[in-house]
């Protein structure tokens, strides 16, 4: 059994298994609306804990609200080493659009929405997600940040983290309040974060990539299949187990609404990858300027 099988993390004082799980795919189609089978949805999320994860990341933009109450219903009262992950920073508009906004007003809302679907008294961590769409963007997050950190003081939130940042805002966000993790798109093809993900590991700090396995549009790579067949593994469980061989400091969270789907992912946390198969996998690689397909 591989290291990472059993390893685990600091989100703040908080300690989770690498594995985690992403609950975004739980909402309807396009991350909006009901889920198309909620009892199948409450299904995964129980066996998800069941099987060791105790990292769940969602948001209240998921539905929107409809991933925070499924979790609400299948889990509450949570375990006391449960680590639910939310992010702030966009709305749905009628029509399923993502709605970039980061006003005062909006993430204090955001914030008691979350607490109020989850069923919580404090979020465990609240992520800022910024930058646009599809990419982080060089613009300063000090006032949202602040926003989030005076909410922190008021005992709503224990730790705050960042998404679709760059460098530069993760060392702005430091000079206003801790941040305990970084969640941006990484995954083994797509490779613009290697020196930040190397940076955040020297200072302690987790780095959750988002879309692990592609997103909207998986991994499509004979190379990575190669080396899965040759492994007997999924090209999926391959990409994930790729991840964790990364960096110490990388948690996981594929999201699925299959349970099927959900035993493959948590099975790639005990796949060791030989030194050959992690060399041939560093050279995927993406060319500069790919960017993921969703508003995350």
């Amino acid at each position: 059994m591989s290291d990472t099988a059993t390893s685990t993390f600091l989100l703040g004082d908080r300690r989770v298994n690498r594995m985690g799980y992403g609950a975004m795919q739980l909402a309807g189609p396009g991350v909006f609306g009901p889920s198309r089978d909620p009892d199948a949805a409450r299904a995964v999320l129980r066996a998800a804990v069941a099987g060791g994860v105790n990292h769940i990341d969602t948001s209240d933009f998921y539905g929107p609200h409809v991933t925070n109450r499924l979790i609400r219903e299948a889990l509450h009262p949570y375990r006391d080493d449960l680590t639910i992950v939310t992010k702030l920073g966009a709305v749905r508009g009628a029509d399923g659009s993502w709605i970039m906004t980061r006003t005062p007003d909006s993430l204090v809302q955001g914030v008691h929405d979350n607490l109020a679907n989850l069923g919580l008294d404090v979020l465990d961590v609240v992520n800022l997600r910024v930058g646009g769409l599809h990419e982080p963007k060089e613009e300063s997050i000090e006032e949202p940040f602040t926003v989030l950190a005076e909410l922190q003081r008021k005992g709503l939130i224990r730790h705050l983290g960042l998404s679709n940042v760059t460098s530069a805002q993760v060392a702005q966000a430091r000079g206003i309040a801790p941040v305990v993790c970084v969640q941006n798109y990484y995954n083994v093809a797509f490779r613009h974060d290697d020196a930040l993900i190397d940076e955040l590991a020297q200072a302690g700090t987790a780095y959750v990539p988002f879309f692990p396995l592609g997103g909207f549009s998986p991994l499509q790579s004979s190379t990575l299949s190669e080396v899965a067949a040759g492994l007997g593994a999924t090209p999926m469980q391959v990409a994930l187990a790729w991840l964790l061989r990364r960096a110490p400091n990388i948690l996981l969270i594929p999201g699925t609404s299959s349970l099927a789907h959900l035993e493959e992912n948590l099975a790639a946390a005990s796949l060791a990858l030989p030194p050959e198969a992690a060399a041939i996998l560093d050279g995927i690689g993406m060319a500069a300027g790919d960017v993921p397909g969703s508003g995350h």
